[in-house]
């Protein structure tokens, strides 16, 4: 039976020798530190200071209009955070005034159609813009890009003239539908990360016999999840706060979405009307709700996103 004997270890390596100057004197390194490190306490606490007065100064609003949502009507603009008499039976008027629950349905079907179209219809155009090569593509991504510099009141009379035609200008359709054909933002911002993804990834998957929308559902989406997530977000609020489109097409206040139904309540109850600010204020508050909580939900994969947009240059 054999036995395995090991080899003799051999000579220690040597120790690095530090690097010296042409005299003979050696270089001396300095050593990086953190901006943190180098800030000390007193930086810190500036810093510290800075964040609180900005997230004050954001904050402050919304408390205002929570305070006044809960304050009579003479008492609305006094511009104390503590309200000298809580009246919650604001929040009960409203509810009994206005359909708002109504309204909240409304926007909420609208918003979350209109943010499912344009994810799904601006990713594949922006896999598209970045997995194929063919010629004219940089033009026609330049020619998409441009109609960002459109603005929005340009396109607001063609439009309607469109949905005039197909009778639906008093429907909530046009609302979410025009999203079914992508946004030139989100296709930008969707296109620069899929571009960074490794190209020999789709390759291996065309060998395995992968069809083009399985390479698109399966690796491009997966590992771009967070662009898709910051895509979805951003198109939740802004047609969640969308006024305009509401106004040009909603007649029935059966239909109202939450920004066309506080037109209505803000002309009923503001100035020309009642003259209930405190209607106004307590509607505000319960249509802001809705995205103060859908933000504290997505916060991990919205910075998420943010950071690798960043990341990615």
């Amino acid at each position: 039976m054999t036995q395995l004997t090991t080899p003799p270890a051999g000579p220690p390596a040597p120790e690095p020798t530090p690097a010296r100057q042409p005299g003979g004197a050696p270089v001396r390194t300095k050593q990086l530190r953190h901006p943190r490190e180098k800030a000390g306490p007193l930086g810190r606490a500036l810093r510290i200071a800075a964040l609180t007065a900005t997230s004050v100064i954001f904050i402050y609003p919304f408390l205002w209009l929570v305070s006044a949502s809960l304050k009579p009507s003479e008492d609305v603009f006094d511009n104390a955070l503590i309200p000298k008499a809580v009246q919650w039976g604001n929040y009960a008027d409203i509810w009994g005034e206005v359909p708002l629950l109504t309204w909240v349905w409304n926007s909420a079907v609208v918003t979350l159609a209109a943010a499912v179209a344009v994810t799904v219809s601006s990713a594949i155009v922006a896999f598209g813009f970045a997995y194929f090569r063919f010629p004219g593509r940089n033009a026609l991504f330049a020619l998409v890009i441009s109609t960002m510099m459109l603005p929005a009141v340009v396109l607001m009379i063609p439009q309607y003239l469109v949905w005039n035609e197909l009778h639906l200008a008093s429907s909530q359709i046009p609302l979410w539908a025009p999203n079914l054909f992508g946004s030139a933002f989100y296709i930008f911002l969707l296109r620069q990360f899929f571009l960074g993804l490794p190209r020999e990834l789709f390759e291996a998957a065309r060998i395995d016999g992968a069809s083009y929308w399985g390479m698109f559902w399966r690796i491009a989406v997966p590992l771009c999840r967070p662009a898709l997530v910051v895509t979805f977000i951003f198109e939740v609020h802004a047609s969640w706060t969308d006024l305009v489109r509401p106004l040009v097409y909603l007649r029935d206040p059966e239909l109202y979405t939450v920004p066309r139904g506080l037109k209505a309540v803000l002309d009923q109850f503001g100035e020309g009307g009642e003259m209930r600010w405190e209607i106004v204020a307590a509607a505000s508050v319960i249509v802001t709700v809705p995205m103060i909580i859908a933000f504290f939900l997505c916060q991990k994969h919205f910075v998420e996103g943010i950071a690798t947009q960043g990341r990615k240059g």
